[in-house]
């Protein structure tokens, strides 16, 4: 690593340790030339995930909007803050596991609907309402049924 007081191409590794939860290491690194100390941090690269959308556009994924999306269905629901940051970061981590650079925003909102429906069934749905794009009281009858049937066989 380059020293960035003196320009000299080598420097060496003082101090390493992890931070971030153990996603970055920080290293203290000291030139040899000039004896100063500076910091650097390794992370590894995450490759976008790329969002298509129902009518083809293409989107870089946003965690604050999966975030907004939660926050909107928890709304007025006794779940904290910490329980639903939770739920929008092992939603991103799942469909990040699959390996794969694109998902489709189906995906993601039948992700969401999982996790909705083991923690809060009103926030579920709402958050169904919304996706599903319910017409009327009759869609909205249909959803509870089906989750009312999934409730009993379990």
């Amino acid at each position: 690593m380059k020293c960035p007081f003196c320009g000299f191409e080598d420097s060496r590794v003082v101090d390493s340790r992890s931070v971030d939860e153990n996603s970055t290491i920080r290293r203290r690194r000291e030139c040899p030339e000039c004896g100063r100390r500076f910091t650097t941090y390794e992370k590894y690269e995450e490759t976008p995930l790329v969002v298509s959308k129902k009518d083809g556009r293409r989107e870089l994924f946003d965690d604050k909007k999966l975030l907004g999306g939660l926050l909107k269905a928890f709304e007025k629901r006794p779940v904290s803050y910490d329980r639903i940051k939770e739920i929008a970061d092992a939603i991103e981590r799942e469909l990040r596991l699959t390996g794969d650079s694109e998902v489709t925003s189906n995906a993601i909102g039948e992700k969401v609907m999982q996790y909705l429906e083991k923690t809060d069934q009103i926030a579920y749905v709402r958050f169904a309402s919304v996706y599903r794009q319910f017409a009327d009281v009759n869609n909205f009858m249909q959803e509870i049924q089906k989750m009312m049937k999934r409730n009993e066989k379990k």
